[in-house]
């Protein structure tokens, strides 16, 4: 079979594959949009339950990483890797232990983030106006998360009462309408015919 035929076939069964589940798709959506909701109407909780989410993770990966280099100790790197899965679990085990100390310390370095990001952004855009015709849009990006950034320190430690939390329940939001739309245009999707197979000769 050829490529243009293969690739048909693929486009086929994605469209029966996303007509079947498209309900799956808005139950999804729904249920992100009202934890949304609930993420931006209760910040402080939000932001708790992000740092300790954040600080489950570090420990997981730290000792998934330790236990990978025990069976492998030979591996290019092994005493870089060894402090960084130590470094994981300590970190993990911090914000597990501290979460609301945990939590000023992740939202400085969201805080930071933003402001880097922000000024490679800018940088980037300006540097590549002459081919990238959106070089417009990016830099307002970045003022924006350079804006952000000062909004989190001058506020700063206020700020991780409810910076995470907020964040996190808008991305829950634009998340979740976005699984909604799929759904919605999922379920409008027209069946394609199945492609006919190639003549013999």
């Amino acid at each position: 079979m050829s490529n243009t035929n293969q690739a048909i076939d693929v486009g086929h069964d994605i469209r029966a594959a996303i007509r079947k589940h498209w309900v799956l798709f808005l139950i999804q959506g729904v249920i992100m949009v009202i934890l949304g909701i609930l993420a931006v109407g209760e910040p402080m909780v939000a932001t708790i339950a992000v740092t300790l989410f954040a600080g489950w993770l570090f420990l997981f990966s730290g000792i998934v990483g330790l236990a990978g280099l025990f069976t492998a100790h030979r591996v290019p790197g092994f005493v870089w890797a060894l402090i960084t899965a130590i470094l994981a679990i300590i970190v993990g085990i911090y914000l597990i232990w501290r979460p609301l100390s945990g939590m000023v310390s992740l939202t400085l370095a969201v805080g930071a983030f933003f402001g880097a990001q922000g000024i490679v952004q800018i940088i980037t855009a300006i540097e590549h106006r002459r081919v990238l015709r959106s070089w417009g849009w990016v830099v307002l990006t970045g003022i924006a998360n350079i804006i952000l950034a000062l909004i989190i320190w001058a506020g700063f430690p206020g700020t991780a009462d409810w910076v995470l939390g907020l964040l996190f329940g808008i991305n829950l939001l634009l998340w979740g309408f976005s699984l909604i739309m799929t759904a919605i245009a999922c379920r409008t999707v027209a069946e394609a015919p199945t492609p006919n197979a190639p003549a013999a000769r």
